[in-house]
């Protein structure tokens, strides 16, 4: 229990603050969707860099466990597919349905694991999301476009994607930081206290900004799918990621870093892409609100699972 008051509730506590500065107008749309740019294009991919190619020492790739947690989120995304076929969910709503079940937060998600599991853990977690961002975006992009009701073979929608899974500042920091640990040259003094006070800020900037940016938008219609799509994210891909961890028998911190990955709440910025590829923002929106609520209890759990 100490180990679950220490780890997340300083997160949902910071969380809360941003909803808090957003309600009595301290913060704004406008200092949001800047602080999300920088966030997104500098200050977290420096972390990833930092905390990837600054651990030579034990640089290496475990592919059981990344290719578990690829077949993990495949298995829930073909799942959130046959339910919108069973319940012959409109067309506009399946994209961000389905995303809603597999897309997570990486802001939470680095936040705990650099609690958690220190270093090592976080450069397991970022070797993990330079696989799994570009994987999930495809996977996202390819579904909304598909029941978007438009030209499902437009060159422009397919060389879109393409650039921008390849330009994600995000895959780009894991790489590099994959690459430069594999030299093993230790980062040079001034460059690493530079990406360190860089670091400082990442984590508690993204988690009031998400604090900010969760609303109940015209979503009461939305409530019943919301829920269903909190129980495929919290629940149905833990499940499954702990039966698949579990058969292959990853080492015990990729398997930390997996159920964390497993129960974190769905992506705040899956709005975006509702919003850019014609589906349902309002379901993306309640989605995420219910996700980030309930992802306490699973992540409770998993803390529980792996504490020494």
């Amino acid at each position: 229990m100490l180990l679950i008051l220490n780890s997340l509730l300083p997160i949902f506590a910071i969380i809360t603050l941003g909803a808090v500065l957003k309600r009595i107008g301290w913060i704004d749309d406008t200092f949001i969707k800047t602080s999300d740019r920088l966030i997104y294009y500098i200050f977290f991919p420096c972390l990833l860099f930092w905390k990837i190619g600054n651990n030579s020492t034990t640089a290496g790739v475990e592919w059981t466990f990344i290719l578990c947690a690829l077949s993990a989120v495949f298995v829930v995304f073909l799942l959130s597919l046959i339910f919108a076929g069973l319940i012959r969910m409109r067309p506009y709503e399946v994209g961000s349905f389905s995303q809603s079940c597999y897309r997570f937060s990486t802001y939470i998600g680095m936040a705990i694991v650099l609690s958690v599991l220190g270093a090592e853990g976080t450069r397991q977690f970022g070797i993990l999301i330079g696989f799994l961002i570009p994987f999930i975006n495809v996977l996202v992009v390819s579904t909304m476009i598909w029941f978007s009701g438009e030209d499902r073979h437009s060159d422009h929608k397919t060389l879109t994607m393409l650039k921008a899974t390849v330009s994600n500042p995000l895959i780009i920091a894991c790489v590099a930081g994959i690459f430069y640990s594999g030299l093993g040259i230790p980062l040079p003094r001034f460059v690493d206290n530079a990406l360190s006070l860089t670091s400082l800020l990442t984590l508690p900037l993204a988690l009031i900004s998400i604090g900010g940016s969760l609303t109940f938008a015209s979503s009461r219609d939305h409530l019943g799918t919301a829920f269903v799509a909190a129980g495929f994210k919290l629940i149905l891909l833990p499940l499954v990621g702990y039966t698949l961890m579990k058969t292959f028998q990853v080492s015990p911190t990729a398997f930390s870093v997996a159920m964390i990955y497993f129960a974190l709440p769905t992506s705040p910025q899956g709005y975006i892409l509702s919003s850019q590829l014609n589906s349902d923002i309002d379901l993306a929106t309640t989605a995420i609100v219910l996700s980030t609520l309930l992802s306490l209890v699973p992540l409770s759990i998993v803390l529980l699972m792996i504490a020494p």
